[in-house]
């Protein structure tokens, strides 16, 4: 059975139930498809969002622009878990997630390590090809330096800083 609640586990350094700051610029909250695929409409290839579902069963949705154009993938939430919807036949497969940060994280990076552009469907599908966030608003120079800093190194503590600056680093361990 798949749960719907208004209060959704981000796993980052703001409150468990409320999206940090950083994640809350690419959460867009309330919106309809058409205003989600209006947003991504003049993006690259690979652009996401994050915004509520329309459908009452599901929390989330991320809208994404594919190659076919911008699409909707719905993000179930079932026994504290975060995973892509999908089939029956392939949904035990999907990796699952403590929070919506790390399910994000983990296919943005996987886009990444594929170190593949966006191939083009030879049967009708879409691949899903996520790169960066449209964000409600420009991050700070700060959390933009910490995401640098994130995706060049998982060794923060090894780096010659301030104890103030790794903790600040350590609040936010993802790279998008």
């Amino acid at each position: 059975m798949t749960l719907r609640c208004t209060r959704i586990p981000w796993g980052t350094a703001g409150s468990a139930e409320e999206p940090s700051p950083e994640a809350a610029r690419w959460y867009w909250g309330s919106m309809t498809v058409n205003e989600a695929k209006e947003k991504l409409k003049e993006a690259p290839e690979g652009t996401f969002l994050i915004r509520d579902s329309s459908h009452s069963d599901y929390l989330l949705t991320i809208s994404v622009k594919t190659s076919a154009g911008p699409t909707n993938l719905r993000i179930e939430y079932q026994d504290g878990k975060f995973r892509l919807d999908s089939i029956i036949c392939v949904k035990s497969k999907l990796k699952q997630f403590d929070s919506v940060v790390h399910l994000i994280d983990y296919y943005v990076q996987m886009c990444k390590d594929k170190r593949t552009g966006p191939e083009a469907p030879r049967n009708g599908t879409v691949h899903l090809y996520l790169t960066k966030p449209l964000y409600t608003s420009a991050p700070s120079l700060q959390h933009l330096c910490r995401l640098t800093i994130n995706k060049c190194t998982g060794a923060i503590w090894g780096l010659p800083l301030p104890t103030r600056l790794k903790d600040y680093l350590e609040e936010y361990k993802f790279q998008v």
